[in-house]
């Protein structure tokens, strides 16, 4: 399938018609991509300053339950964003999608206290080539990637399993392996979503209300893609600090 030539689609009662005013699929996907570039800058930003300000003693230290509630937070925010999408405002998804970026810095402060700096750097910039070679490849590729799912999901869900059984069971040497599970699976999962952004213009791009909804969504769920590639990346690479 591709999604190239634009059919006339009819997606929970709207009508997509190939009109001159919708938005070019090219100024929409950059948009997307700029909002989670945007999200990542939040996130970014957040930690480095928590970390500078030692603020991180009192978030991640001082009081241990703070860790467990912000992780709580990130995952409400996520289901919350993702399943009301429909009957929320564009400033109330784009509000929800910094909140999560912003709450998922104050737990990546841990980062610059746990691992060198330069180990830091260094999976920032292979994370951005992996994610940016895979995002070029869904956005260009002529075949469809939806079968992708099935896999990408089973992949998951074992990714789950394998941590949370992790926290019970000595499993500390099956981690390297899984950790390239990890990046193989979101790396996957950067050229699936990315192609997303395309059936989504497609399905909502006459509704600029709709489309600028899952455009949001589309960068929440690239955000997310960056962020676990970055994840398992440092795991394999990172350099302890001393």
């Amino acid at each position: 399938m591709t999604y190239n030539n634009y059919e006339p689609q009819v997606d929970n009662g709207l009508y997509w018609s190939d009109d001159r005013s919708v938005e070019p699929i090219g100024v929409y996907t950059a948009k997307t991509f700029g909002w989670m570039a945007l999200g990542l800058l939040a996130t970014f930003a957040v930690a480095f300053a928590t970390w500078a300000s030692g603020l991180w003693l009192t978030v991640l230290v001082q009081m241990p339950m703070i860790p467990f509630l912000l992780a709580i937070a990130e995952i409400a925010v996520v289901f919350f964003l993702s399943a009301r999408i429909k009957n929320m405002s564009i400033g109330t998804a784009r509000g929800m999608f910094f909140l999560y970026a912003v709450l998922n810095g104050l737990t990546f402060s841990s980062f610059f206290v746990l691992y060198d700096v330069a180990s830091l750097i260094i999976a920032f910039g292979m994370t951005a080539l992996y994610f940016g070679v895979l995002a070029a490849y869904g956005y260009v590729t002529k075949r469809d990637l939806s079968n992708l799912a099935p896999i990408l999901t089973s992949g998951l869900i074992f990714l789950v399993i394998f941590w949370v059984l992790s926290i019970f069971l000595p499993l500390s040497g099956f981690e390297k392996l899984v950790c390239f599970i990890g990046v193989a699976i979101f790396m996957g999962y950067t050229a699936y979503d990315t192609q997303k952004i395309k059936q989504f213009h497609q399905m909502y791009g006459g509704n600029p209300e709709l489309a600028g909804k899952a455009s949001i969504l589309c960068a929440l769920q690239l955000y997310l893609d960056f962020i676990n590639l970055f994840l398992y990346i440092l795991r394999l690479l990172g350099r302890r600090s001393d």
